[in-house]
């Protein structure tokens, strides 16, 4: 399974997540059902975030892409779920690109760190921990969607990227001890990560990007249509 594919999958959880979100009943089996499958798209980001710093040529330019979208995608994030069950007529909580940014951002430190200090263990692990705790005090201050658990989501990703079934284990260890309900379903993305096979495929990286706002754009239309 290579990363277009990945992608394509996500893409598919996440437009039945919102789809859900913003025209179900709330807790009805339907609902469950459609937030249950889009459990798996977050995850399957968090991982191709991953990917995309070990193999971009600039980090500076992933970073810069991942930021400018998540400013083009914030109004149509509060347009389209404005009033879903979990938001409740008010802004509760930034678009996802905001947590990948900061996600990117975590892991591209730590990196430096690790190379920098490695033969320091002490400073080494010291800016580490404040590495890892700044990026999940700042995403928690921003209220981003899935806020802390989202970096230590890509942290796992990153730290056992060469390792899968490490990088497994912790994942599921994580998903247990963080999450509740539905959310436990999270763990179902590990099977397609797991057979991923480092493989890019057709090259549509901004078309993926531009789905963000654009299928939530549509889907607020549509709700402002129907309503």
């Amino acid at each position: 399974m290579n990363s277009f594919t990945l992608k394509l999958i996500a893409c598919i959880s996440m437009l039945i997540d919102h789809t859900t979100a913003i025209f179900v009943q709330p807790y009805s089996p339907l609902y469950i059902v459609g937030r249950g499958i889009g459990r798996i798209a977050f995850p399957i980001f968090c991982f191709l975030i991953v990917e995309g710093f070990f193999h971009t040529r600039s980090v500076k330019k992933y970073l810069l892409r991942l930021g400018v979208f998540a400013l083009i995608s914030e109004i149509p994030f509060d347009f389209a779920l404005w009033d879903a069950s979990y938001m409740r007529n008010h802004f509760s909580h930034q678009n996802i690109f905001f947590t990948l940014f900061i996600g990117l951002l975590t892991i591209a430190v730590y990196d430096y760190i690790a190379k920098k200090y490695k033969t320091e263990p002490f400073t080494l692990n010291l800016l580490s921990v404040i590495t890892i705790v700044a990026g999940g005090v700042l995403a928690t201050l921003l209220k981003t969607d899935y806020s802390f658990y989202g970096i230590l989501i890509i942290l796992v990703f990153y730290i056992f990227h060469y390792n899968k079934k490490a990088m497994a284990i912790a994942y599921v260890l994580l998903i247990g001890f963080l999450f509740g309900g539905w959310s436990l379903l999270a763990i179902g993305a590990l099977p397609l990560i797991w057979f991923y096979n480092g493989e890019k495929g057709p090259n549509v990286k901004y078309a993926f990007y531009a789905f963000y706002p654009v299928h939530l754009l549509l889907l607020g239309w549509i709700a402002q249509m129907v309503s």
